[in-house]
């Protein structure tokens, strides 16, 4: 047999490379400026919402909220700012950080198609579900970045508007401000990790189209669609498996002790949307004719 007929060995991606790549994207995706002001609107929600805390209470007067889920910590900003993480990233939660992820998302996949790169990509020796699941990793380090922006510019925006100290949680008991400032971080972790369900849906959207502008588009707006839904009562049935349903049980880190029931529900929609649409993405993904 001569030395022509043997196939060549394929080359052995090693770790190093794999690290490479997705130090690659994160690179290629932080430096767009779409994504910049994607988070530079992001960051500048809780400046918003803490100016405007600070100029209706400027007579004494409280402000508007009760009761002590979501939007409800704004009525304790005015004698806490670190509340106003927590209220910022209520007021983000929705929509605003839903919104940046579903874009960085759906541009993950179709945004290279359509600029003629995603074809150059997989002649490097990385395969395509390789690629997929760097491409996932970039998207949830955007998440967890995204909601790190929110929490730490309500943090400062906090600090130079209102008192900081003692704070009082939800069931009434007091917590030093170091343990608020721990509560802060596993609530943004908490928020991070909502958005895993959304950035696999995008993902999903994104390799059924060559345009990212389309999928982008497409995956807000079953996002918004969604979030319709979770709010119409006939639908209360099917409203639990929604991953937007449980997203505001961060509140419930703010208890004393813990409520981990809804946070546990959440957590696990938030894994078995992105275990399905993974899934489903990787399918279509690594059977797709790419031409671009």
């Amino acid at each position: 047999m001569s030395r022509t007929d043997v196939a060549p060995a394929a080359r052995p991606v090693s770790a190093l490379w794999t690290f490479g790549l997705l130090r690659d994207e994160l690179t290629t995706t932080f430096r767009r400026w779409r994504t910049l002001a994607l988070l530079a609107v992001l960051a500048g929600v809780p400046v918003l919402v803490g100016i405007a805390v600070k100029i209706e209470t400027s007579d004494g007067s409280a402000p508007g909220g009760g009761g002590g889920e979501g939007p409800a910590f704004i009525s304790q900003i005015t004698n806490n700012g670190l509340f106003l993480v927590f209220t910022a990233l209520a007021a983000t939660l929705p929509f605003f950080l839903p919104m940046a992820v579903g874009v960085v998302a759906g541009d993950a996949i179709a945004g290279e198609a359509g600029a003629g790169t995603l074809r150059y990509l997989l002649v490097a020796p990385a395969g395509r579900t390789r690629l997929l699941l760097t491409k996932y990793a970039t998207v949830a380090l955007f998440c967890l970045a995204a909601t790190l922006v929110v929490a730490v510019s309500a943090l400062a925006a906090g600090a130079l508007l209102f008192p900081l100290g003692e704070l009082t949680t939800i069931s009434g008991t007091r917590i030093s401000f170091a343990e608020g400032l721990g509560r802060a971080l596993l609530i943004a972790l908490a928020v991070a990790a909502s958005l895993l369900g959304v950035a696999a849906l995008g993902l999903f959207v994104s390799t059924l189209t060559n345009s990212g502008i389309a999928a982008m588009a497409t995956t807000v707006g079953l996002l918004i669609t969604v979030q319709i839904l979770d709010q119409i009562p006939q639908l209360h049935a099917l409203q639990p498996y929604f991953f937007s349903h449980y997203w505001l049980s961060f509140a419930d880190l703010m208890r004393e002790p813990v409520y981990w029931d809804e946070l546990a529900k959440n957590l696990g929609l938030q894994a078995l949307y992105a275990a399905v649409f993974g899934t489903a993405a990787w399918a279509r993904f690594t059977t797709k004719d790419i031409t671009a």
